[in-house]
C-alpha cells in the first residue's frame, strides 16, 4: 500500500474524530445552555481547515483520489448511516416509548455517529494489518 493511502486513512480519521468533536460540542452546548464548546470545536475545525489549506504539502496530499474516496467512506460512517438509524430508532422510541426531545435526539445521533467511526476505525486498522500480512508473504516489497 503506497505511503499515500496511510496518508489518506490518517487524514480520513483525523476529520471524522474533529467532526465528531464538532457534533459533541454541540449536544453539550444544548445541555449546559452555553455556546462555547460549539465555538471552541468549530474554531479548532477551522484552525485544521486553514491549516490543511495554507500549508502545501497538505494541501497537494488532500487533493489525492485516496483522500477523497476515503472521507467519502468516512462520511458514510458518521452521517449517513448514523442519520439513517438515528431517525429510525428516535421514530420506533417516540412510538412506543415516550416522546423525545431535542437534546435526546441529538444524543441518539451522536452515539450513532461515534460507534460508526469506530468502525470506520477498526476498519481501516483491518486493512493495513490484512496489507502488512499479505505484503510479509509475499517477500516485503519495499519498491513502496
Amino acid at each position: 500500500m503506497p505511503k499515500v493511502r496511510h496518508y489518506a486513512d490518517l487524514v480520513t480519521v483525523l476529520s471524522g474524530l474533529s467532526w465528531l468533536v464538532v457534533f459533541w460540542s454541540v449536544s453539550l452546548t444544548a445541555q449546559i445552555g452555553s455556546i462555547e464548546p460549539t465555538l471552541a470545536a468549530l474554531l479548532m475545525l477551522g484552525a485544521l481547515v486553514l491549516v490543511s489549506f495554507v500549508h502545501r504539502p497538505i494541501r497537494v496530499l488532500l487533493r489525492r483520489y485516496h483522500v477523497r474516496k476515503r472521507r467519502t467512506e468516512m462520511w458514510m460512517h458518521i452521517l449517513a448511516l448514523p442519520l439513517m438509524l438515528a431517525f429510525g430508532f428516535g421514530i420506533g422510541i417516540e412510538y412506543l416509548l415516550t416522546p423525545l426531545s431535542g437534546q435526546q435526539k441529538m444524543l441518539l445521533f451522536n452515539v450513532f455517529a461515534t460507534a460508526g467511526w469506530l468502525v470506520f476505525v477498526v476498519t481501516v486498522l483491518i486493512k493495513l494489518a490484512l496489507h502488512l500480512a499479505r505484503r510479509g508473504r509475499h517477500g516485503g516489497d519495499t519498491a513502496e
